[in-house]
């Protein structure tokens, strides 16, 4: 009972191409080996031809059943080719398919806890960190004083007297007179020969003294003031400095 009802084993796409390329094989081989007969009988008729013509006509018709033979044999075979091309295309879709299946799954199975609404929340809090970001950077990139307050007037005035004097210990290394005198109580004291001779001495106890006899002192050149303007734009240039 067993062996009129046993399952037969299932036959898999693999098995069956296997089992078509082997027949395909005995085909060619059997396809050859009658293409060698009608050779044969091909020579035998040729070789009795006029000497023998009984012989040479059996051999033509024993070469025209193997022809009929061979030709069969070869669209069988086109037949089985055929179908083992469609099977392997068969098999190829099947397998594309499973892998598309498999994929269809493993995507399923990612977008189950991600939606479009998730991806937006996640976008917006990332911008949102993204701006506070910007913002911590602005702020610590910021210079800070700490209570330190700037005078811009009161430094520019500096600079300028850190300028006037550099100027003057240049023209005073050159042998020039400085035009501009640095700041004393006796700034304004009459030079001779110079715009402040007639100006009023300052009140004091001393205003009506005598002058300490000495020898008569000489009077100071005139100080070329267009040359000393000259000399001071040629080492102001020479400096970097802008001109006055």
């Amino acid at each position: 009972m067993n062996l009129f009802f046993a399952k037969k084993e299932k036959t898999t796409p693999k098995d069956a191409i296997i089992n078509l390329r082997e027949t395909l094989s005995m085909l060619e081989k059997r396809e050859a080996h009658i293409q060698s007969k009608i050779n044969v009988e091909s020579k035998i008729a040729r070789e009795n031809a006029t000497t023998n013509k009984r012989a040479a006509i059996a051999a033509l018709k024993r070469k025209k059943l193997y022809e009929v033979q061979r030709d069969k044999m070869s669209g069988t075979r086109m037949t089985i080719e055929a179908q083992a091309m469609s099977i392997e295309a068969a098999n190829v879709n099947l397998e594309t398919l499973k892998a598309m299946q498999v994929g269809a799954k493993a995507m399923k199975q990612i977008h189950a806890g991600m939606d479009a609404n998730t991806v937006d929340e996640t976008l917006d809090q990332i911008r949102e960190q993204m701006d506070i970001n910007n913002e911590i950077s602005d702020a610590i990139s910021q210079p800070q004083l700490f209570g330190a307050e700037m005078d811009e007037d009161e430094l520019a005035a500096e600079l300028e007297e850190l300028e006037q004097e550099e100027l003057d210990k240049q023209l005073l290394a050159s042998g020039t007179v400085p035009v501009s005198l640095p700041k004393s109580p006796l700034r304004n004291t009459p030079l001779s020969g110079g715009p402040l001779q007639n100006a009023p001495l300052p009140a004091g106890p001393l205003r009506n003294a005598p002058l300490p006899a000495g020898p008569p002192r000489k009077a100071p050149a005139p100080v070329e003031v267009e040359d000393e303007d000259d000399e001071l734009a040629e080492l102001r240039e020479s400096m970097g400095m802008p001109a006055m």
